[in-house]
Protein backbone atom coordinates (compact mmCIF):
# COMPACT_ATOMS: atom_id res chain seq x y z
CA UNK A 1 0.00 0.00 0.00
CA UNK A 2 1.89 3.31 -0.70
CA UNK A 3 1.49 6.25 1.48
CA UNK A 4 0.59 9.49 -1.00
CA UNK A 5 0.34 12.10 1.56
CA UNK A 6 4.45 12.04 1.12
CA UNK A 7 7.42 13.37 3.28
CA UNK A 8 9.16 16.54 3.94
CA UNK A 9 11.96 14.75 1.93
CA UNK A 10 9.67 13.75 -0.91
CA UNK A 11 8.12 17.05 -1.59
CA UNK A 12 11.92 18.05 -1.69
CA UNK A 13 12.61 15.76 -4.18
CA UNK A 14 9.55 16.69 -6.25
CA UNK A 15 10.47 20.60 -6.35
CA UNK A 16 14.45 19.79 -7.49
CA UNK A 17 12.75 17.74 -10.41
CA UNK A 18 9.99 20.63 -11.15
CA UNK A 19 13.12 23.38 -11.30
CA UNK A 20 15.11 20.64 -13.72
CA UNK A 21 12.11 19.96 -15.91
CA UNK A 22 11.69 24.09 -15.78
CA UNK A 23 15.68 24.47 -16.81
CA UNK A 24 15.10 22.42 -19.61
CA UNK A 25 12.41 23.63 -21.34
CA UNK A 26 12.96 27.50 -20.68
CA UNK A 27 11.36 27.88 -17.33
CA UNK A 28 8.02 28.11 -15.56
CA UNK A 29 5.12 28.52 -17.83
CA UNK A 30 3.85 32.27 -18.58
CA UNK A 31 1.21 33.43 -16.32
CA UNK A 32 -1.64 34.40 -18.91
CA UNK A 33 -4.25 36.59 -17.75
CA UNK A 34 -7.93 35.60 -19.04
CA UNK A 35 -8.60 37.82 -21.76
CA UNK A 36 -11.63 40.61 -21.44
CA UNK A 37 -14.24 39.59 -23.57
CA UNK A 38 -16.13 42.97 -25.73
CA UNK A 39 -19.75 43.44 -25.99
CA UNK A 40 -21.67 41.28 -28.62
CA UNK A 41 -23.98 43.36 -31.11
CA UNK A 42 -26.82 45.43 -29.95
CA UNK A 43 -30.41 44.68 -28.75
CA UNK A 44 -32.51 44.37 -31.48
CA UNK A 45 -34.28 47.90 -32.32
CA UNK A 46 -36.88 48.89 -29.23
CA UNK A 47 -35.08 46.51 -26.70
CA UNK A 48 -32.99 47.24 -23.97
CA UNK A 49 -30.60 44.61 -21.91
CA UNK A 50 -31.26 44.61 -18.40
CA UNK A 51 -29.15 42.30 -15.92
CA UNK A 52 -28.07 41.42 -12.48
CA UNK A 53 -30.18 39.70 -9.83
CA UNK A 54 -32.06 42.41 -8.27
CA UNK A 55 -32.44 44.24 -11.42
CA UNK A 56 -34.10 41.93 -13.85
CA UNK A 57 -35.94 40.33 -10.16
CA UNK A 58 -37.47 44.34 -10.24
CA UNK A 59 -38.51 43.58 -13.51
CA UNK A 60 -40.28 40.14 -13.27
CA UNK A 61 -41.99 41.54 -10.51
CA UNK A 62 -43.01 45.01 -12.36
CA UNK A 63 -46.15 44.12 -14.33
CA UNK A 64 -45.23 47.45 -16.56
CA UNK A 65 -42.27 45.75 -17.56
CA UNK A 66 -42.44 44.21 -20.81
CA UNK A 67 -39.54 41.48 -21.15
CA UNK A 68 -39.14 39.23 -24.30
CA UNK A 69 -36.26 37.26 -23.57
CA UNK A 70 -34.07 35.65 -20.61
CA UNK A 71 -30.68 34.51 -20.44
CA UNK A 72 -30.33 32.86 -17.04
CA UNK A 73 -27.75 30.11 -15.67
CA UNK A 74 -29.03 27.40 -13.25
CA UNK A 75 -27.60 29.10 -9.79
CA UNK A 76 -29.45 32.50 -10.89
CA UNK A 77 -32.76 30.88 -11.73
CA UNK A 78 -32.79 29.35 -8.14
CA UNK A 79 -31.45 32.90 -7.00
CA UNK A 80 -34.56 34.26 -8.77
CA UNK A 81 -36.57 30.97 -7.82
CA UNK A 82 -37.37 30.32 -11.11
CA UNK A 83 -38.28 26.65 -10.62
CA UNK A 84 -39.78 26.20 -14.50
CA UNK A 85 -38.55 28.03 -17.23
CA UNK A 86 -41.09 27.00 -19.49
CA UNK A 87 -43.64 28.57 -17.52
CA UNK A 88 -42.33 32.14 -17.69
CA UNK A 89 -44.70 33.84 -20.29
CA UNK A 90 -41.57 34.88 -22.43
CA UNK A 91 -38.54 32.65 -23.93
CA UNK A 92 -35.92 31.66 -21.35
CA UNK A 93 -32.64 29.48 -22.00
CA UNK A 94 -30.77 27.88 -19.65
CA UNK A 95 -26.71 28.84 -20.41
CA UNK A 96 -23.49 29.30 -19.08
CA UNK A 97 -22.02 32.18 -17.83
CA UNK A 98 -19.35 32.41 -20.79
CA UNK A 99 -22.30 32.38 -22.64
CA UNK A 100 -23.32 35.87 -21.24
CA UNK A 101 -20.48 37.45 -21.54
CA UNK A 102 -20.41 37.01 -25.10
CA UNK A 103 -23.60 39.56 -24.95
CA UNK A 104 -22.48 41.68 -22.24
CA UNK A 105 -18.49 41.72 -22.74
CA UNK A 106 -16.80 40.50 -19.61
CA UNK A 107 -16.38 43.48 -17.92
CA UNK A 108 -20.35 43.56 -17.37
CA UNK A 109 -21.09 42.20 -13.81
CA UNK A 110 -24.60 40.72 -14.79
CA UNK A 111 -24.62 37.54 -11.95
CA UNK A 112 -25.77 34.72 -14.59
CA UNK A 113 -28.99 36.35 -15.97
CA UNK A 114 -29.63 39.19 -18.49
CA UNK A 115 -33.28 39.94 -20.17
CA UNK A 116 -33.97 41.70 -23.35
CA UNK A 117 -37.18 44.42 -22.67
CA UNK A 118 -38.85 46.95 -24.20
CA UNK A 119 -37.86 50.37 -22.20
CA UNK A 120 -40.31 51.89 -19.75
CA UNK A 121 -42.03 54.54 -21.24
CA UNK A 122 -41.19 58.41 -19.56
CA UNK A 123 -44.44 59.88 -17.94
CA UNK A 124 -45.77 63.61 -18.80
CA UNK A 125 -45.46 66.19 -15.62
CA UNK A 126 -48.91 66.23 -15.01
CA UNK A 127 -48.35 62.65 -13.58
CA UNK A 128 -47.45 63.71 -10.62
CA UNK A 129 -49.92 62.87 -8.62
CA UNK A 130 -49.80 63.89 -5.42
CA UNK A 131 -46.00 63.68 -4.97
CA UNK A 132 -44.44 65.69 -2.13
CA UNK A 133 -40.68 64.84 -3.17
CA UNK A 134 -39.09 64.89 -6.57
CA UNK A 135 -36.03 64.71 -8.26
CA UNK A 136 -34.63 67.19 -11.43
CA UNK A 137 -31.53 66.44 -13.02
CA UNK A 138 -30.47 69.55 -15.48
CA UNK A 139 -28.54 67.54 -17.95
CA UNK A 140 -26.16 64.70 -15.99
CA UNK A 141 -25.58 62.26 -18.40
CA UNK A 142 -23.54 59.58 -16.71
CA UNK A 143 -25.35 56.39 -16.49
CA UNK A 144 -23.36 55.30 -12.99
CA UNK A 145 -24.55 58.61 -11.50
CA UNK A 146 -28.24 58.41 -12.75
CA UNK A 147 -28.67 55.04 -11.84
CA UNK A 148 -26.87 55.67 -8.44
CA UNK A 149 -29.41 58.66 -7.61
CA UNK A 150 -32.38 56.12 -9.39
CA UNK A 151 -31.23 54.29 -5.95
CA UNK A 152 -31.26 56.83 -3.30
CA UNK A 153 -34.52 58.54 -4.80
CA UNK A 154 -36.75 55.35 -4.11
CA UNK A 155 -34.91 54.68 -0.94
CA UNK A 156 -36.13 58.23 0.78
CA UNK A 157 -39.58 57.58 -1.22
CA UNK A 158 -39.24 60.36 -4.19
CA UNK A 159 -42.35 60.44 -5.87
CA UNK A 160 -40.42 61.03 -9.25
CA UNK A 161 -37.14 61.66 -11.50
CA UNK A 162 -37.63 64.51 -13.51
CA UNK A 163 -35.05 64.65 -16.91
CA UNK A 164 -34.80 66.72 -19.87
CA UNK A 165 -35.33 64.68 -23.28
CA UNK A 166 -32.03 65.46 -24.27
CA UNK A 167 -28.57 65.48 -22.75
CA UNK A 168 -30.10 62.38 -20.23
CA UNK A 169 -28.69 58.83 -20.59
CA UNK A 170 -31.11 56.70 -22.14
CA UNK A 171 -32.28 53.07 -19.99
CA UNK A 172 -29.40 50.55 -20.49
CA UNK A 173 -27.99 47.54 -18.58
CA UNK A 174 -25.28 49.97 -17.31
CA UNK A 175 -27.90 52.57 -15.74
CA UNK A 176 -30.38 49.58 -14.66
CA UNK A 177 -27.15 47.74 -12.99
CA UNK A 178 -26.39 50.96 -10.89
CA UNK A 179 -29.69 51.33 -9.85
CA UNK A 180 -30.10 48.03 -8.25
CA UNK A 181 -33.98 47.64 -8.88
CA UNK A 182 -34.98 50.98 -8.39
CA UNK A 183 -35.61 51.80 -11.92
CA UNK A 184 -38.56 49.53 -12.05
CA UNK A 185 -39.90 51.56 -8.56
CA UNK A 186 -40.11 55.52 -9.66
CA UNK A 187 -41.90 57.02 -12.16
CA UNK A 188 -39.97 58.77 -14.95
CA UNK A 189 -40.79 62.18 -15.95
CA UNK A 190 -39.16 63.43 -19.11
CA UNK A 191 -39.22 66.86 -19.80
CA UNK A 192 -37.96 69.36 -23.25
CA UNK A 193 -37.57 72.22 -21.38
CA UNK A 194 -36.44 72.10 -17.94
CA UNK A 195 -37.04 76.26 -16.88
CA UNK A 196 -40.84 75.61 -18.36
CA UNK A 197 -41.25 72.24 -16.26
CA UNK A 198 -39.64 74.14 -12.96
CA UNK A 199 -42.27 76.97 -13.59
CA UNK A 200 -44.98 74.19 -14.09
CA UNK A 201 -43.46 72.62 -10.41
CA UNK A 202 -44.20 76.27 -9.05
CA UNK A 203 -47.76 75.93 -10.00
CA UNK A 204 -48.35 73.09 -8.67
CA UNK A 205 -47.02 74.01 -5.10
CA UNK A 206 -43.77 72.80 -5.66
CA UNK A 207 -40.18 74.78 -3.87
CA UNK A 208 -37.02 73.89 -6.13
CA UNK A 209 -34.42 73.91 -4.40
CA UNK A 210 -30.85 73.95 -7.06
CA UNK A 211 -28.11 72.63 -5.64
CA UNK A 212 -25.14 74.68 -5.42
CA UNK A 213 -21.44 74.56 -3.82
CA UNK A 214 -21.96 78.61 -3.54
CA UNK A 215 -25.24 78.29 -2.96
CA UNK A 216 -26.50 81.28 -0.42
CA UNK A 217 -27.97 79.14 2.51
CA UNK A 218 -27.62 75.89 4.06
CA UNK A 219 -29.87 73.34 2.24
CA UNK A 220 -31.84 72.31 5.77
CA UNK A 221 -32.32 76.14 6.67
CA UNK A 222 -33.94 76.31 3.14
CA UNK A 223 -37.00 74.22 3.10
CA UNK A 224 -40.75 75.67 2.89
CA UNK A 225 -43.69 74.40 2.09
CA UNK A 226 -45.19 70.91 1.64
CA UNK A 227 -43.73 69.90 -1.51
CA UNK A 228 -39.91 69.82 -2.70
CA UNK A 229 -38.16 69.38 -5.61
CA UNK A 230 -34.73 69.21 -5.88
CA UNK A 231 -32.92 69.94 -8.24
CA UNK A 232 -29.14 68.83 -9.35
CA UNK A 233 -26.84 69.72 -11.97
CA UNK A 234 -23.98 67.63 -13.30
CA UNK A 235 -20.60 67.40 -12.44
CA UNK A 236 -18.01 69.83 -13.18
CA UNK A 237 -20.78 72.12 -15.16
CA UNK A 238 -23.43 72.49 -12.06
CA UNK A 239 -26.52 73.88 -12.68
CA UNK A 240 -27.02 75.85 -15.78
CA UNK A 241 -27.55 79.72 -15.50
CA UNK A 242 -31.17 79.67 -16.79
CA UNK A 243 -32.01 76.95 -14.46
CA UNK A 244 -29.99 78.70 -11.58
CA UNK A 245 -32.27 81.79 -12.25
CA UNK A 246 -35.93 79.62 -12.42
CA UNK A 247 -35.53 77.88 -8.75
CA UNK A 248 -37.01 78.99 -6.16
CA UNK A 249 -34.03 79.05 -4.09
CA UNK A 250 -30.03 77.86 -4.24
CA UNK A 251 -28.75 75.98 -1.29
CA UNK A 252 -25.58 74.59 -0.11
CA UNK A 253 -25.16 71.06 1.74
CA UNK A 254 -22.82 72.46 4.59
CA UNK A 255 -19.61 70.56 4.51
CA UNK A 256 -17.08 71.74 7.50
CA UNK A 257 -14.10 69.07 6.20
CA UNK A 258 -11.60 69.90 4.08
CA UNK A 259 -13.22 68.63 0.87
CA UNK A 260 -16.40 71.39 0.08
CA UNK A 261 -18.06 69.04 -3.09
CA UNK A 262 -19.44 65.65 -2.96
CA UNK A 263 -20.45 63.50 -6.28
CA UNK A 264 -23.77 64.07 -7.68
CA UNK A 265 -25.37 61.41 -6.71
CA UNK A 266 -23.85 61.35 -2.58
CA UNK A 267 -25.22 64.90 -2.66
CA UNK A 268 -28.42 63.49 -4.00
CA UNK A 269 -28.71 61.22 -1.32
CA UNK A 270 -27.61 63.18 1.34
CA UNK A 271 -30.37 66.06 0.27
CA UNK A 272 -33.17 63.35 -0.02
CA UNK A 273 -32.76 62.56 3.73
CA UNK A 274 -32.43 66.05 4.62
CA UNK A 275 -36.09 67.09 2.63
CA UNK A 276 -37.56 63.73 3.76
CA UNK A 277 -36.52 64.64 7.50
CA UNK A 278 -37.99 68.47 7.05
CA UNK A 279 -41.36 66.56 5.41
CA UNK A 280 -41.94 63.98 8.10
CA UNK A 281 -41.96 66.92 10.62
CA UNK A 282 -44.10 69.22 8.66
CA UNK A 283 -47.34 66.91 8.42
Amino acid sequence: MSNKSGTPKDTHYAKLRRAHRDEKTGGAPAFRPRQPIPPGENAADGLVRLYGLHTVRAALDNPRRRIKKMLVTRNAAERLAIADLAALPFKAELVEPKDIDKVTGSDAVHQGVLIEAEPLKPKRLDALGDARLVLVLDQITDPHNVGAILRSAVAFGAGALITTARHSPQESGVLAKSASGALEHIDQIEVKNLADALGQLHEAGFQTIGLDSDGPAELEKSFAGKKIALVLGAEGKGLRQKTRETVTTLARLDMPGAIRSLNVSNAAAVSLYAARKFLASSE
